[in-house]
């Protein structure tokens, strides 16, 4: 059974950049290494652009521009991450070239990407990634920085107002349908929604997630820097916050963007998710690692306080938290 890693923003620009000239591309994954390489392939958003180009974006005023450069690619690939949305609002930090080389790099790497492209069709476009067996369509948009949009003529990113727009999930049911006329059997959004710094979806979020699971088997959300609670439907998986996962932030003492999980999902062959596992991690500087004894169970039971009011229970393990998607797992 393929089992697909999720895990939320990954940021290797700024400090995380600096660290790369120091250290192997192992060490950024610390302790958590060992539980990515569990998966398949791992899905993440990538939190910046990767390029050698230095001039920032001008456009419209941003506070702050993500550069990593091309060597953060070896960091991923370290990390056994697969395929990253690029729909956000950090992958024109360095204007179209700086994007245009984030595509390029990951392209020759072999990593697959979705949510940003040299015209509006290729940001659309689904991103094919096929694993133990299972191909897998991933499908990428952001309502962050509508000045990345692409245009039919111009790069960019797949920009969509997502909530109560009806198009939207009509735009995003189209792109599945393609993914799926060309193979895919489990399909995943991949949306970087939202606001930052919030604990719980908006009412919005969870009907226009709704909507979603008409055409695609798991929504992964991002953008907040903390991770929200999971929501079930039958045969359907709702992360909708998957939080930040390495990057060089500085910590809310009470909100704890430096505490998040890896997302384990182990789908049939038939694209159905059977179960998934929560192993939580704590964020250093430039590092992420297995969180350990207390702060170990205060995070899951942050994420089991989050996730009741959705209707999900988890069994409590020794690592983390599980959760059988047959609806038959108690707390």
């Amino acid at each position: 059974m393929p089992t697909l890693g999720f895990v939320g923003d990954v940021m290797l620009g700024r400090g995380v950049d600096a660290e790369l000239r120091r250290r192997p591309p192992e060490s950024f994954w610390g302790t958590v290494r060992p539980v990515l390489r569990c998966a398949d392939t791992v899905f993440a958003n990538l939190e910046c652009a990767v390029t050698e180009h230095l001039q920032e974006w001008r456009e419209t005023t941003k506070v702050f521009h993500f550069r990593a450069s091309p060597s953060a690619i070896e960091v991923l690939r370290a990390g056994n991450i697969g395929c990253v949305s690029l729909a956000n609002n950090h992958s024109l930090d360095f204007e179209v070239e700086g994007m245009l080389d984030t595509l390029r790099f990951l392209d020759q790497a072999g990593i697959a990407h979705a949510g940003a492209g040299r015209n509006l069709a290729e940001a659309r476009r689904a991103a094919l990634v096929d694993v133990a067996g299972l191909r897998v369509g991933v499908v990428s948009a952001t309502d962050n920085e509508p000045a990345f949009a692409a245009t039919p003529s111009q790069p960019g990113t797949w920009y969509l107002e997502i909530g109560d727009d009806p198009d939207a999930p009509r735009s995003l049911a189209a792109a599945a349908d393609t993914a799926r006329n060309s193979g895919a059997r489990f399909v995943v959004l991949s949306v970087h929604w939202g606001p930052n710094m919030v604990t719980e979806p908006p009412a919005a979020f969870r009907r226009f997630a709704g909507q979603a699971m008409d055409f695609a088997e798991l929504l992964q959300g991002h953008s907040a820097h903390l991770f929200q609670g999971v929501e079930t439907r039958p045969g359907r998986l709702i992360l909708y916050d998957t939080g930040d996962f390495l990057d060089d932030y500085a910590v809310d003492p009470e909100l704890r963007n430096d505490w998040s999980f890896v997302f384990l999902v182990d789908v049939s062959l038939s694209g159905r998710p059977e179960r998934l596992r929560l192993f939580p991690v704590r964020l250093d500087y430039a590092q992420v690692n297995l969180a350990l004894g207390d702060e170990r169970d205060e995070i899951c039971d942050r994420m089991v306080a989050r996730s009741a009011p959705l209707g999900v229970r988890y069994q409590r393990r020794e690592w983390g938290l599980e959760l059988a998607l047959d609806g038959a797992a108690t707390s």
